[in-house]
């Protein structure tokens, strides 16, 4: 049913109009005698084919064409001007203005239904393709996040395939990758900056899966060579995932290779110091730490949250970005609730 807008101050001219559109079939004339209320009625309503007057008070067909196409949404709707035979001039501006097709009067009944038909027309045809548009952008939204669900889920596995070969559990990379999203967020970070580091956290040790297992999994200190061994998997992190064209796993490598570096420059594999280390290294190095040192594991004991807490204070400006240590103790109660939530006996997904 199409929604025809007629706008004339006679109400004979309506009248007539009204019965034309009605033989039409499948069309709902809207009637006005009067522009400005019209127009009102615009703002809250979208037209299929607007019909309207030249010769009107406060407010002529031109001036109304002009304020009818200024609003949201409103450029492609056929207008249908009515004018009288010697108003060239007007029809010229009427154009100019946008104006689609014109009528002369008196109006003749057979080339009214012809033009009518033909806007009406292209109208339907407007909204097919406006229709088929939001359907295609729609199925593209949705085959984009199925392909994020699949990269997530790989980017998990990954990151697993590395703890398999490693005394920490799954649960572990799901609480320090929230941990970070909680620093990410005290640091005012934008949301979409708070999703990624949520997603790339996990893959901080992925290069673990390139060390032996003579060293990986040592009960006991390791020998400085076998430090310097170990050391290497933040490099190898970084070689597996560093080229990639998603913003996830580049992030990963990021994370990777910054992540063992400290705030004063004593960390590895570059020795970076306070901002020369990337951002989301500064804030895995906190979230890491803190969750390695509460955990138990075969070779330590589970330290306390009063000793994490203040080992963190402690390496403020040292080990830790201050700014960092601060955005992870203000979300304290958010760090309660993921310790809750992602226990070593369970492996939720992210």
């Amino acid at each position: 049913m199409h929604n025809v807008l007629i706008i004339d101050d006679s109400d004979i001219n309506l009248t007539l109009i009204k019965a034309l559109v009605l033989k039409l079939g499948d069309c709902s004339p809207t009637l006005f005698d009067h522009p400005v209320a019209a127009l009102e009625w615009c703002r809250s309503n979208v037209p299929d084919l607007v019909i309207v007057d030249y010769m009107m008070p406060d407010m002529d067909g031109l001036k109304f064409i002009s304020a009818f196409r200024a609003l949201h949404g409103r450029n492609e709707i056929p207008v249908l001007m009515i004018t009288a035979n010697d108003q060239k001039d007007i029809r010229y501006d009427a154009l100019l203005g946008g104006a689609n097709d014109f009528l002369t009067k008196p109006i003749d009944r057979v080339e009214f239904s012809a033009r009518v038909r033909n806007m009406l027309s292209l109208r339907t045809g407007q909204k097919y393709l406006a229709d088929r548009a939001e359907h295609l952008s729609s199925l593209v939204e949705e085959r984009t996040a199925e392909i994020r669900d699949r990269e997530k889920e790989l980017i998990f596995r990954i990151s697993r395939a590395a703890e398999f070969r490693d005394p920490e559990t799954g649960a572990h990379i799901q609480r320090m990758a929230h941990y970070s999203q909680i620093i990410a967020l005290g640091l005012d970070l934008s949301i979409a900056q708070q999703k990624l580091i949520l997603e790339a956290a996990p893959m901080h040790d992925v290069g673990k899966i390139g060390i032996p297992d003579y060293i990986l999994l040592k009960p006991g200190k390791l020998t400085p060579e076998e430090f310097e061994v170990m050391k290497g998997h933040a490099r190898l992190g970084q070689e597996l995932l560093k080229d990639s064209r998603s913003e996830v796993i580049q992030a990963g490598a990021e994370v990777a290779i910054s992540h063992h570096e400290k705030y004063d420059g004593t960390g590895y594999p570059h020795g970076l110091k306070g901002h020369q280390i990337p951002l989301f290294g500064r804030i895995v190095a906190v979230a890491d730490v803190f969750d390695a040192l509460t955990s138990e594991r075969p070779y330590k004991r589970a330290w306390s949250l009063d000793d994490a807490c203040k080992y963190l204070e402690d390496g403020r400006g040292k080990h830790f970005d201050p700014m960092c240590v601060e955005a992870f103790l203000a979300g304290w109660e958010h760090v309660l609730d993921i310790r809750q939530r992602f226990c070593d006996e369970e492996m939720p997904q992210i």
